[in-house]
């Protein structure tokens, strides 16, 4: 397993939809498709990762995708959205495949976060968290994020609860 990973995380636009797809339906059935029925997947998938509603959310102004690629393979991406006051950045999506969990590429993206954060002069950074995702939860405490409340994650049929958590920079 690597130690300290070189990871090279860059922006994205419209014309890499295709793999911005791909990524994003891999690394969400490699996190949750165990703890949750096939049909709730599937309905999440199609409803939320599809071409047209990247494409949308890619287009939505605050909004930015950024991919996390190692020796020219694409292994994560995350998503932040920018309030429209610049109070806040939300880091709505932060996913890594797999095969490198515990490399460091989360961190690294996480870091890519923090750096997005810091060059806009914004405050704070907020995120949802699925409350049975334990590992999860660990990593942004361990990073100072904390608890603050909860909401809704509706995935499917099935009303889940997410941890909301914050840091002040």
């Amino acid at each position: 397993m690597r130690t300290s990973f070189p990871l090279t995380i860059r922006r994205i636009d419209p014309s890499a939809i295709d793999s911005l797809q791909a990524i994003s339906r891999r690394t969400f059935v490699e996190a949750f498709a165990k703890d949750n029925t096939p049909e709730n997947m599937a309905h999440y998938l199609e409803e939320n990762l599809s071409l047209d509603r990247l494409l949308e959310e890619m287009n939505t102004p605050g909004t930015s995708f950024f991919f996390g690629e190692w020796n020219g393979e694409l292994i994560g991406y995350l998503k932040v959205n920018i309030a429209s006051d610049q109070s806040a950045l939300e880091l709505e999506r932060i996913y890594v495949n797999q095969a490198y969990y515990g490399t460091g590429a989360g961190q690294a993206l996480l870091t890519k976060v923090f750096e997005l954060a810091r060059e806009k002069c914004i405050p704070e950074i907020w995120l949802g968290v699925w409350e049975h995702n334990p590992r999860a939860i660990r990593f942004y405490e361990k990073n100072g994020f904390a608890p603050y409340g909860a909401h809704v994650f509706q995935l499917g049929n099935d009303e889940q609860r997410d941890v909301l958590m914050r840091i002040t920079l």
